[in-house]
């Protein structure tokens, strides 16, 4: 296990690698330190061959606040407002191409550029008592970059009810809305979490990968373009070793054996 002041880092166990958001004081706020250091994580475990699934959390009361707002009230000017608006887009960018799908594991309050982590992230758990804002509309400064990741997860109503509100929802509406997946007991949170990642982890990497790209790709495409994309990648990855393992593993009765190939 890696440990920064900003982030713990563990390295694959079993497939699964995670990230914690370790800064407890500012509510595990995504200063610019923070975001440099998840995207040097990010990269690093989409390049690791072990890591099969990235999880990441948020230590003490809760996931991420979002935004260090001591820190851009320190910053000098648009150039230093753009350079870390940018670099909280790189992070987010990093996660929807990572080669690796990402899980959310959320407790506590996912707020602003928080929440838009969770958006982000391919799946996403949380405990049934967390909560999910983007309140930025209440300090005079709008959650335009978290509406990107939101507005692609959350239909147009729902999205804009919580950008000009600023409210906080709850677990129970997020899962009702498509932010999360689902949401559990505090007891419960690891082990579903890690039922999960297990579960992913036990496919083929080179599969998982094809097919989370395929999955981003083809969203914003037309219909006709979409299905002419898909079918591409349908053809693709016919030709891989393991849809030829899988697919006599599965006429034989018998568990498949990747290669990742």
């Amino acid at each position: 296990m890696k440990e920064s002041s900003k982030i713990i880092v563990q390295s694959s166990n079993n497939g699964i690698s995670r990230i914690k958001l370790n800064e407890p004081s500012t509510y595990n706020a995504l200063s610019l330190n923070t975001l440099k250091s998840l995207i040097k994580s990010f990269k690093i475990f989409s390049n690791d061959k072990k890591t099969k699934v990235i999880i990441i959390e948020g230590s003490g009361k809760g996931f991420s606040a979002g935004h260090n707002l001591k820190e851009i009230n320190s910053l000098k000017g648009k150039a230093d407002y753009q350079k870390l608006f940018n670099l909280c887009s790189e992070l987010m960018m990093n996660i929807v191409y990572n080669s690796k799908p990402v899980i959310a594991k959320v407790h506590g309050a996912a707020f602003a550029a928080g929440c838009q982590l969770v958006a982000t992230c391919d799946l996403a758990l949380s405990t049934n008592d967390a909560i999910f804002a983007t309140p930025g509309v209440n300090i005079g400064l709008f959650c335009s970059t978290p509406m990107v990741a939101l507005s692609r997860n959350v239909n147009r109503k729902k999205t804009m009810k919580m950008l000009l509100t600023g409210e906080p929802i709850s677990a129970i509406y997020a899962k009702e809305i498509g932010l999360i997946n689902d949401y559990f007991e505090h007891s419960k949170i690891e082990e579903e979490v890690l039922k999960l990642a297990e579960k992913i982890s036990s496919k083929s990497t080179k599969i998982v990968k094809i097919g989370k790209e395929a999955f981003y790709e083809q969203l914003e495409m037309p219909l006709d373009k979409a299905y002419k994309y898909t079918s591409k990648v349908m053809c693709e990855s016919m030709l891989t070793l393991d849809a030829q393992e899988g697919i006599s593993a599965f006429l034989e009765k018998k568990t498949p054996k990747w290669k990742n190939k």
